[in-house]
């Protein structure tokens, strides 16, 4: 089982820039697709961008042009740079993935989730 340790989260300004870090465990993440998700007080938790093996990406149409997605497989980790960062935004933010090639198994139940890092977008 690969566990994930998010980090890099905190509390920014409107318009302001946030890196998200995830670390992996394991020597077959270059094997995983990898999701970054957030969940919102009193909302589901709910998928954010998705990077697949091939390093093609896909994001929700809410951040589109603000958040990008990229993975290291040489050391085990995922990014999620975000700018320009809005208070809807403000979240804990969790990653996951499978092994696997297509992007649809983001969609699936997990039955692990790391501690996620909160992320709050506040003047």
């Amino acid at each position: 089982q690969v566990q994930f340790v998010e980090s890099g989260g905190g509390l920014v300004q409107p318009g302001g820039s946030l890196r998200l870090s995830c670390a992996a465990s394991g020597n077959i993440f270059r094997f995983y697709v990898m999701g970054w998700y957030r969940q919102a007080p009193g909302k589901q938790r709910e998928l954010v961008a998705g990077i697949s093996r091939t390093y093609s990406t896909k994001y929700k149409d809410s951040v589109k042009g603000r958040f990008t997605i990229s993975r290291d497989n040489a050391n085990n980790t995922v990014y999620l740079q975000m700018n320009n960062l809005e208070p809807e935004d403000t979240a804990v933010y969790y990653c996951n993935g499978r092994v696997g090639a297509t992007m649809t198994l983001l969609d699936g139940e997990y039955t692990y989730w790391g501690q996620g890092t909160q992320v709050t977008v506040s003047s």
